[in-house]
């Protein structure tokens, strides 16, 4: 691992033993003209990241972000208000798990209603190939240019409601998802399709420990309803310990998963609006048994085409009687080529409950009916999603998919 990236992991660390998101000092930005509603307020904007697949570096440049009243308003348009980056900063958004924050910038706005923002990226050019890149776990450590369409240079555009009061400070996260906005390209080049979205920017979450022998297995850690995850992270590499932080109130269940191990899900997890909850300590940290593993995989493609960078995501996922359906492995397909491979535990999930009053640990179970037993989805926006159980107790599956529209 990079010094880079262990410097990244202790200050991680600190972060998830204070539950703290520290602010740094942003750059200033320039107030545009909106529509002035009385006075004026303060608009403060962070980056945060969830954890990229098979990469140990997600790079991209940022420029500015700019602000608009009008949700419809095009990027030539009157009435912008701007936070500008001088310099445009380059940053590795994995190191932004946890919690961590790259805070970029603030000004002063009218006060008013705010419904969009862009996200401004710097190009790749001749003169800095790697403003955008990415770097392979399994490569040779070398970074490799990530292909920026026009339409994220123009602006990563978001349609988020927000207000800024006259004499107040309003603080945005912005959640840039870097496993699901690199795609592959089938030549062994990678495709930047931004995935971003606002989130709140009270620190608050689910917080726990892995044991030490999972570290090193590329433990992955979400916060997921009905399957669909809403947060992911990895555990700080030197102490276990972990935090899904900023997510919206209610009930959660909690995905582990790792290399060579089964699954764990821990569901019915509660969040309110402030606070952290534990679901795990350090003297009593969670354990997932070993396992052996093994594949589905085979092509998803479109049938018409679709756009140039419209990816079939496909995803295995368990469903647990009278319980929840989670999401334990997901990928992007190809999108030359179609191909996917999700590698996967045969061991038995395990499950545990969250009881609200109770005592950690809590019991995780093994759900031996499930070992092995997979229901894998495809989906692509704009075509109907297939689904189909898959068993790979006993071998390895290949499974294809034609979505239509």
């Amino acid at each position: 691992m990079s010094d880079r990236r262990r410097g990244a992991a202790r200050a991680c660390g600190a972060l998830l033993a204070l539950l703290l998101a520290a602010f740094l000092a942003g750059c200033g930005g320039d107030g545009g003209d909106a529509a002035n509603s009385g006075g004026s307020g303060t608009l403060g904007v962070s980056l945060t990241d969830a954890p990229a697949c098979g990469f140990d570096a997600v790079n991209v440049t940022v420029r500015q972000v700019r602000v608009h009243q009008s949700a419809a308003a095009a990027g030539s348009a009157g009435g912008w208000s701007e936070i500008t980056l001088q310099p445009a900063r380059k940053i590795n958004l994995l190191d932004l798990t946890n919690g961590v924050l790259e805070h970029l910038g603030e000004t002063a706005l009218p006060a008013g209603h705010y419904t969009q923002l862009r996200l401004m990226l710097s190009a790749n050019d001749a003169s800095n190939p790697f403003r955008n890149s990415v770097v392979r776990s399994s490569g040779s450590g070398a970074q490799l240019a990530l292909t920026t369409p026009s339409a994220v240079q123009t602006g990563i555009k978001l349609v988020h409601g927000f207000d800024v009061p006259a004499g107040e400070r309003v603080d945005l996260v912005l959640d840039f998802d870097a496993c699901k906005s690199v795609v592959a390209l089938g030549n062994g080049s990678f495709l930047l399709k931004p995935v971003v979205k606002a989130i709140p920017s009270t620190f608050n979450g689910i917080r726990g420990f892995v044991h030490a022998n999972l570290l090193g297995s590329n433990v992955m850690v979400s916060a997921q309803t009905n399957g669909t995850i809403v947060r992911a992270t990895v555990p700080d590499l030197s102490t276990g310990a972990f935090v899904l932080a900023r997510l919206g109130a209610g009930n959660y269940d909690v995905v582990l998963t790792a290399e060579d191990r089964a699954a764990a899900v821990i569901v019915a997890v509660p969040v309110e609006s402030s606070g952290v909850v534990a679901i795990s300590t350090e003297a009593d940290p969670i354990v997932l048994p070993v396992s052996a593993t093994r594949t589905i995989g085979g092509n998803a493609t479109l049938d018409p085409p679709g756009a140039a960078d419209e990816a079939v995501v496909v995803a295995a996922r368990q469903a647990f009687g009278g319980g929840p359906t989670v999401t334990v492995k997901w990928q992007a397909a190809d999108l030359l080529t179609g191909a996917y491979a999700l590698t996967l535990p045969v061991g038995a999930p395990l499950l545990g409950t969250y009881l609200v009053g109770g005592t950690l640990p809590i019991p995780l179970d093994p759900q031996v009916a499930l070992a092995g037993r997979y229901t894998v989805e495809a989906s692509a926006s704009g075509y109907q999603t297939r689904s189909i159980g898959r068993d790979i107790s006993a071998a390895n599956a290949i499974q294809g998919f034609v979505l239509v529209p």
